[in-house]
């Protein structure tokens, strides 16, 4: 019997750890690979397949439709900086 026999018609959804800074802490968390949340980090791989919080996703488009530029400076100023060397 192979693998592929079992999980024929059954999607396998995997998640990568990764560590992420949160505050001034790093913590661990998980990567989805698969699922509506293909490609972003949540805290645990349980998170990857919950189902899309509509009002959520339409509050934070309107939002980067206002302040997209402020908040990419942002991210890209926090991105430049190595959060090893916030730990020490």
């Amino acid at each position: 019997m192979r693998f592929s026999e079992l999980t024929e018609g059954a999607e396998l959804f995997e998640a990568r750890m990764v560590w992420r800074k949160v505050g001034n802490k790093i913590t661990r968390a998980v990567r989805c690979t698969g699922g509506p949340r293909k490609g972003r980090v949540v805290k645990s791989g349980s998170d990857c397949s919950k189902p899309i919080n509509i009002k959520k996703r339409m509050t934070l488009k309107k939002t980067k439709a206002r302040m997209g530029k402020r908040m990419t400076r942002k991210a890209q100023r926090s991105k430049r900086i190595n959060p090893e060397q916030e730990i020490t």
